[in-house]
């Protein structure tokens, strides 16, 4: 746990320059959750001189809940991970993760270049022990409230050994922030056959079959959103999952879209709209991909929570409140223990 700016113990580091918005985005967002959560403790990291001017009141309304950690570069969005790792050793998203490592945040929450935040929040916190690759796990609107996806875009290519990490992980995550005692577990496959499949996907099916968590089988692309079986966990290889994201993603707009020029093609629909607003509006509350936004970097010895990089307030505030719970939820102990003891049971049987 951080060491506490104040009389609280919840601290969570802000890369305030990352995505595309920068402090536009990132500091409203943040007075916001502060607003909101009287135990919240924020670290602002960035350029002092463009944060401070506006920070001016904040500092004294929150005195000793919000402080300006000054980095003086920044990752870009288009940046090579590896360059950003090897030239902005003083970024905003690099000093936010060192503040994780060094005691000081329990938890950092960017939107900037997910490559780069990746390779340097790997680095500088290292993997937890039985861990050969971190994951990037999401929440998803469902027929059935939401589902928990992973990986959806750290590792293009993956073993049957890693889809299994990924599931230990995950499940544990789902169980401490959903309150879930035994989460369902999906693989994500072209058919729910034991017939189809690859045999990195076969053979990670085994592994799970032959494991203590809630293993249901094969589960097809649909389960992500509509499938007709409720599944609390889906695991996929990143390279699969970031497909089915940006799909679900992208269905999501042309539908807003559709919708939006129908009502506006002339009058008689315009008023068909206005008397279908208030179940238009609960329809688009309930898919609003703002109120899932923040994705859990799972693995690390530290907690790190990507945020979309085109996020508003609404979005970059849910990111902010995810990583709020998933500290209060002590989840990188509870996914260590969890690692620790499917290890030594497979080692035993």
């Amino acid at each position: 746990m951080a060491e506490s700016l104040g009389n609280v113990s919840l601290t969570i580091s802000i890369d305030a320059m990352g995505g595309d918005y920068g402090p536009d985005v990132t500091i409203p967002a943040s007075l916001a959750c502060l607003k909101n959560n009287p135990e919240l403790e924020l670290i602002l990291v960035g350029d002092e001189a463009v944060l401070a001017p506006r920070l001016t009141g904040a500092l004294l309304t929150y005195r000793g809940r919000i402080v300006i950690q000054h980095a003086s570069q920044c990752v870009g969005m288009d940046e090579s991970p590896s360059k950003a790792l090897k030239n902005k050793k003083d970024s905003s998203m690099r000093v936010a993760i060192n503040l994780v490592r060094d005691g000081r945040a329990d938890a950092c929450v960017s939107a900037g270049n997910t490559g780069a935040l990746m390779a340097t929040a790997r680095f500088v916190l290292k993997m937890i022990p039985g861990i050969d690759r971190p994951a990037i796990i999401s929440t998803l609107p469902s027929i059935y409230g939401h589902t928990h996806a992973l990986d959806l875009g750290a590792n293009v290519d993956c073993s049957a050994e890693h889809l299994f990490q990924f599931a230990v992980m995950g499940a544990e995550l789902v169980k401490a922030v959903e309150h879930i005692d035994n989460p369902k577990v999906g693989l994500l496959n072209i058919g729910e056959e034991d017939v189809k499949g690859n045999e990195q996907v076969k053979a990670a099916a085994k592994l799970l079959e032959n494991s203590s968590l809630n293993y249901i089988g094969y589960v097809e692309g649909d389960s992500l959103t509509a499938g007709h079986v409720k599944v609390d966990l889906i695991v996929a290889d990143g390279f699969v999952g970031n497909v089915a994201l940006k799909s679900i993603e992208g269905a999501a707009k042309m539908i807003g879209t559709g919708l939006k020029d129908a009502f506006g093609k002339n009058l008689l629909a315009q008023l068909a709209g206005l008397i279908a607003y208030p179940v238009l509006k609960s329809f688009k509350d309930r898919i609003d991909p703002r109120r899932y936004n923040g994705a859990s970097f799972l693995g690390l010895r530290g907690l790190v929570i990507k945020s979309h990089g085109g996020a508003d307030v609404l979005a970059f505030k849910t990111a902010i409140q995810l990583a709020v719970c998933e500290v209060e939820q002590d989840v990188i102990r509870k996914i260590s223990e969890q690692v620790e003891k499917s290890l030594a049971l497979r080692e035993s049987a």
